[in-house]
């Protein structure tokens, strides 16, 4: 079995990304600059911007955070928002999910330029990639694509079976499979907590993604024999971070499986990277 190890392919991305930004940097006279907004209290949330500032620090990325109290208002986080549009030197805005229950994240999402949309969750981002245009995309489904690049596993022509429909990884990675492209043209299930008997069509799948947030729910006897299993959901439990997948039991018949931790999630914040140069470049 393969192990899609996503911690040594961010490694190198992360690398690429570093020889990237010295490049622009000399051609341009400046680095390309990130914006976080992060509101409230959220543990997780506060570890994963940590992880994005090291990443920016160690490729070059000039980064900085707005550190919201959870008692911020709605209209001084859209606010910050317009103030970062405006701002020539910040190239990327990424809101932080989730926000404080008090908020509503939809017009704070929209109230980002989507030329800065770095996170690829403006509605118009959206549209671009349901069109196939190209444009900003979502950071994780972009790092599943890219881990399976990195592995040389083409879903063309192959049955492919998502399971989650979220906004941020279901939908639009499923669009990303089916696209008429070199690394699309996938046949793809996209199944959801509503799906009857999903062990039969997970079966079924040549390239399985879970993205369910349900720990250790697949097992060895759900994946079809040889198939390349995407682990992408992550949940906190008694034994530490646990994804959808039974590792133990799914790599007996897997050809190929991502970890948790380990897996998606250093290719999410690589995604971020390259998103983050995509968009300074598009605005030279």
């Amino acid at each position: 079995m393969i192990l899609l190890d996503g911690k040594a392919a961010a490694a190198s991305i992360r690398a690429e990304t570093a020889l990237e930004v010295e490049k622009l940097n000399g051609r341009t006279g400046r680095k390309p600059g990130l914006a976080v907004i992060l509101v409230g209290d959220d543990a997780p949330s506060h570890t994963y911007v940590r992880n994005k500032e090291r990443a920016c620090a160690e490729t070059g990325i000039r980064s900085e955070t707005l550190r919201l109290p959870a008692g911020a208002s709605q209209d001084e986080v859209l606010n910050r928002i317009r103030a970062l549009n405006k701002r020539p030197d910040i190239d990327g805005i990424l809101l932080q999910l989730p926000l404080p229950n008090h908020m509503d994240s939809r017009p704070c999402l929209e109230c980002i330029d989507p030329a800065k949309d770095v996170d690829g969750f403006h509605p118009m981002n959206m549209g671009r990639l349901l069109q196939n245009i190209p444009g900003l995309r979502p950071c994780t489904p972009s790092g599943v694509m890219e881990l399976l690049k990195r592995y040389g596993l083409n879903p063309a022509g192959k049955r492919a079976v998502v399971a989650g429909r979220s906004n941020i990884v279901g939908r639009p990675l499923s669009v990303m499979l089916s696209a008429k492209s070199a690394w699309g043209n996938a046949t793809v299930t996209l199944c959801h907590s509503a799906t009857p008997e999903v062990a039969t069509l997970f079966r079924e799948a040549d390239f399985l993604f879970l993205a369910m947030g349900r720990p250790e729910f697949v097992r060895g006897e759900m994946v079809k024999k040889g198939a390349v299993v995407v682990d992408i959901g992550i949940s906190v439990t008694e034994k530490g971070l646990r994804g959808d997948a039974d590792f133990a039991s799914v790599s007996e018949v897997a050809s190929a499986l991502s970890p948790v931790p380990g897996g998606i999630g250093p290719m999410t914040i690589a995604m971020l990277l390259r998103n983050t140069i995509q968009a300074f470049e598009a605005r030279l």
